[in-house]
């Protein structure tokens, strides 16, 4: 039970280590650090002011990019907040709260570890305000 446990805990720093390397990535606009945060095969789906966006990674990547100056730059408040996490085998959903461009965002990640490396394989996001 120990050995679970401690595998289990392992997981979930890997998965919030993740997630953190995800929000750097949007708040300093660097589709590098996007890049890593999810699986090359990922989508980002969701809803914005304007309607509903669909993206592959290389587009979520560029759109980040294009966020300029930066969140970071401009001296925006971070905010990231876990909601929960459930771990199942090698997959986990995970759902956070975060403010990005001005709007607070409710994400619903899945994530598949591979390799032992957990990776977003999905991200559905709604923008909260």
């Amino acid at each position: 039970l120990f050995i679970f446990k401690a595998k289990l805990m392992d997981d979930k720093n890997k998965i919030e280590n993740c997630i953190n390397l995800y929000y750097e990535g949007c708040c300093e606009s660097d589709p590098s650090k996007i890049k890593l945060a999810f699986d090359e095969n990922a989508m980002i789906s969701g809803y914005l002011p304007d309607g509903l966006h669909e993206m592959n990674l290389e587009e979520f990547a560029g759109f980040v990019e294009a966020q300029q100056p930066s969140p970071k730059e401009k001296g925006d408040d971070p905010f990231l907040e876990i909601l929960s996490c459930e771990i199942v085998g090698d997959t986990a959903l995970v759902k956070i709260k975060e403010a990005y461009l001005g709007m607070i965002f409710i994400d619903s990640f899945s994530f598949l570890k591979k390799e032992e490396t957990w990776r977003i394989y999905t991200k559905l996001f709604h923008v909260e305000s």
